[in-house]
């Protein structure tokens, strides 16, 4: 191959493309796996670049038209997973919802699949710690990740969940992806 600028093969990079933006909190958990707070319009280019099947919100909250625009638009199939956070003293995520919401994070038909939440801290944190369990990662390593996205605000009651999580996960192992 030639440096020859006109050769069809040769592409320059410049500076005046278009940054690519992504969520908040983003970052993969596992090939064809992401995680991130709540993606706004700045994001949706590069979203649209990791050629997502599913995404994954876990809140009690409603997309905004915008998003589910953006979505439909993109044939992006959507699992709202409706839960709140783990508040002290009375606010405690549901481990059967956990347990469904992985019954699709561990079906490979869904991916490349982006699970997210508000900041892409705390219930997503849950999420992937319960997953961390099912890879069979140590306690410490779950934590660290934990604590990775949280920042100062980590819930000792997310911690908890994650520690006495033993709900049955029943997915599929035809589609099961090979990092479990």
């Amino acid at each position: 191959m030639t440096s020859d600028s006109n050769n069809d093969n040769t592409a320059v990079a410049t500076a005046r493309a278009k940054p690519l933006v992504p969520p908040l909190n983003f970052a993969m958990v596992a090939p064809g796996v992401y995680r991130s707070g709540y993606p706004n319009r700045k994001n949706f280019p590069f979203l649209q670049k990791l050629g997502l099947k599913s995404i994954m919100y876990l809140a009690e909250d409603d997309y905004f038209p915008e998003t589910l625009t953006f979505l439909a638009d993109h044939n992006i199939k959507i699992f709202h997973v409706r839960i709140g956070g783990n508040k002290e003293p009375f606010g405690e995520i549901d481990q059967k919802l956990i347990s469904d919401a992985l019954v699709n994070v561990l079906d490979t038909r869904l991916h490349p699949i982006l699970i997210h939440c508000n900041k892409g801290a705390h219930r997503v944190g849950c999420l992937v710690g319960t997953l961390r369990k099912l890879q069979n990662w140590s306690m410490t390593s779950t934590f660290d990740e934990y604590k990775r996205f949280a920042g100062p605000k980590i819930r000792i009651a997310d911690q908890e969940f994650i520690e006495v999580y033993n709900e049955p996960v029943p997915y599929k192992k035809d589609y099961a992806p090979a990092w479990l």
